[in-house]
């Protein structure tokens, strides 16, 4: 049994090693309860130290991603979106078809066709999926960041939760150097409507594209808010706001 000395606390079992909750804090253990010096040293072991370094590598590239568009997210996430994030990073790990097996890399894995797949359509909050708020279609010029949705009614293309009475919708465009860990993220100015029947060309375009030179990943949010003697009040703290990763390039 060993401490897990990470600002990252996972429950569940990955690769052979379970992760749990006890009176000590945050733990990490081998089926059996076999000690954390022998696992460290033993030649029986080194599949689980080469899963246990690549465990380690997924945490942190999925930190690496929150991190990224945190201050886009912090109204939009669910409560399991780290351990379902580290779950897809090691997914697109597994598809480092290059590095030897516990050094394999998440930023390899994304560069394939397969890795772009498995992260596009992310949720970062799957009580509220984009394709269950937004009922209208939209286009994405992946050459600028911009998404639009022409003739937009808010109305009849969204599925609001009670109570909301607007809705702001922003686009965003992260570049993201998993190899490097170097962000930049450009985000679209914030389109407050009326949930009414007035007809939008709705329109979301970064400042620019992001500067780097790792992959490409396209964002778009819905947050709902509820109106009250003029002033917006976000509603019932982000729990029906979306935000997805559309598209992957």
């Amino acid at each position: 049994m060993a401490k897990l000395k990470s600002i990252i606390k996972i429950e569940g079992t990955l690769d052979g090693l379970t992760f749990y909750k006890g009176k000590e804090g945050y733990l990490v253990k081998t089926k059996g309860g076999v000690s954390s010096k022998r696992i460290k040293n033993d030649p029986a072991f080194v599949r689980t130290r080469e899963n246990g370094a690549e465990f380690g590598h997924c945490t942190k590239s999925g930190k690496l991603l929150r991190r990224a568009i945190a201050d886009f997210m912090v109204d939009a996430k669910d409560n399991r979106v780290t351990s379902r994030l580290t779950q897809v990073m090691s997914r697109i790990k597994n598809l480092d078809a290059t590095s030897p097996r516990g050094e394999r890399k998440v930023g390899i894995g994304l560069v394939t066709p397969e890795g772009k797949l498995a992260i596009k359509g992310f949720e970062f909050n799957d009580r509220a999926l984009l394709s269950n708020i937004l009922k209208a279609d939209y286009t994405l010029d992946t050459t600028t960041g911009e998404v639009q949705c022409a003739d937009f009614i808010p109305v009849n293309d969204l599925n609001p939760p009670e109570g909301a009475t607007h809705v702001s919708v922003a686009s965003g465009v992260l570049n993201i150097n998993f190899n490097a860990d170097e962000k930049d993220l450009q985000i679209s100015p914030v389109v407050n409507l009326p949930i009414d029947t007035t007809t939008t060309v709705l329109t979301l375009t970064p400042p620019s594209m992001p500067v780097g030179t790792g992959v490409d990943f396209y964002l778009l949010k819905i947050a709902f808010f509820q109106e009250v003697n003029g002033v917006q009040y976000p509603l019932n703290n982000g729990a029906f706001n979306t935000l997805q990763i559309v598209e992957v390039l």
